[in-house]
């Protein structure tokens, strides 16, 4: 009875905890929040500040915000950039999932990383989630990905994944339950965004933000052809009479902006593919790769790889929680736990 009263007010959480998203998923309940990585402060003359929005609200606070309040994304290119920003944050939204249960009681949490990251940044996510649990595991994004998508991480057999997320592209081949060869590149949906912003700039004069240019990339963005020519009307500030202005913005357009970043993200898949086994790749010429998280939705990103890398290309089944799903499924399976995170 007691251990029963226990276990409904302790919680079992896994956090992907991304630089466009924090998404959490909870023991025996699945995926129970799925918020932006943002948080809106209001600074004080004395150089404080106090918290004004978390999550939702503070994205859509994005470029719209009067003096003194400020919009922050806490983590950038997968890594914590502001140490007690995140750590609010994330108090917050598990404030949010814990509903009346005991906040204290926080007895497990898996918490994602990139592959890439220094010991330093791993040290920094894990110092900032042991202030609200009492166990804390690290798994890599790559892997919870591939687990998340349902790949069969621990047979012998090689497992290709590329998780593009907002910071970070995560390109790994995972065979017996490890990472065998990866490449990390900061280059993904916000270098995308910045890519849309200054082909606009250059190409019209105009100012927009990185809410409009997500739109863009989102409404009308492809990395191939898609045989339609989508248009939206984007709205900005005119660089030369600083008046607002509308401009229509074509598919291809902007297709050809985002050229730069998706050859980086192409490239690093060559690269791991030039540094996998033999007998590995033979696997992979198989079973081909698999695209996990946000930067898959972009139209025919599967299409264009597969024209570049010549190998079969498939897109996970929601690939935006891929990674939350797959160290959710950590959580639940005991051997997982121990021959993934140790």
């Amino acid at each position: 009875m007691i251990r029963k009263l226990f276990d409904f007010f302790s919680s079992y959480l896994a956090i992907d905890l991304g630089t466009a998203s924090t998404i959490i998923y909870e023991k025996g309940k699945g995926i129970v929040l799925n918020e932006p990585s943002v948080v809106a402060i209001r600074r004080s003359e004395r150089g404080g500040f106090e918290i004004v929005s978390i999550g939702k609200e503070a994205k859509e606070m994005l470029g719209k915000t009067p003096a003194g309040i400020e919009t922050i994304r806490p983590l950038k290119d997968g890594v914590i950039a502001d140490f007690t920003l995140t750590e609010m944050m994330l108090k917050e939204f598990i404030r949010r999932v814990s509903q009346n249960r005991a906040f204290f009681l926080k007895k497990k949490i898996i918490i994602c990383v990139p592959h890439g990251v220094t010991d330093v940044e791993r040290r920094a996510v894990k110092d900032s989630a042991q202030l609200i649990a009492r166990e804390v595991y690290i798994i890599e994004e790559p892997m919870a990905a591939a687990i998340g998508a349902g790949l069969p991480v621990l047979e012998a057999s090689g497992n290709m994944v590329v998780d593009i997320g907002g910071g970070t592209t995560e390109v790994a081949v995972i065979s017996l339950g490890g990472i065998v060869t990866s490449t990390s590149m900061r280059v993904a949906g916000d270098k995308m965004d910045e890519a849309i912003i200054a082909h606009i700039k250059k190409k019209y004069n105009l100012l927009i933000g990185e809410k409009t240019a997500e739109e863009i990339k989102i409404n009308i963005g492809s990395a191939y052809p898609t045989g339609e020519e989508r248009t939206m009307e984007v709205k900005g500030r005119d660089i030369v009479t600083g008046i607002p202005k509308t401009v229509e913005v074509k598919e291809d357009e902007v297709r050809v902006a985002l050229e730069g970043p998706l050859k980086t993200i192409i490239n690093g898949i060559k690269t791991t593919l030039e540094k996998t086994p033999p007998e590995l790749a033979g696997d992979i010429v198989e079973r081909g790769i698999v695209l996990t998280g946000g930067g898959a939705l972009l139209r025919n990103i599967d299409i264009l790889i597969k024209e570049e890398i010549h190998l079969p290309v498939s897109i996970a089944d929601d690939p935006i929680t891929c990674v939350a799903r797959g160290s959710g499924k950590v959580l639940e399976s005991p051997e997982l736990m121990r021959r993934i995170v140790g």
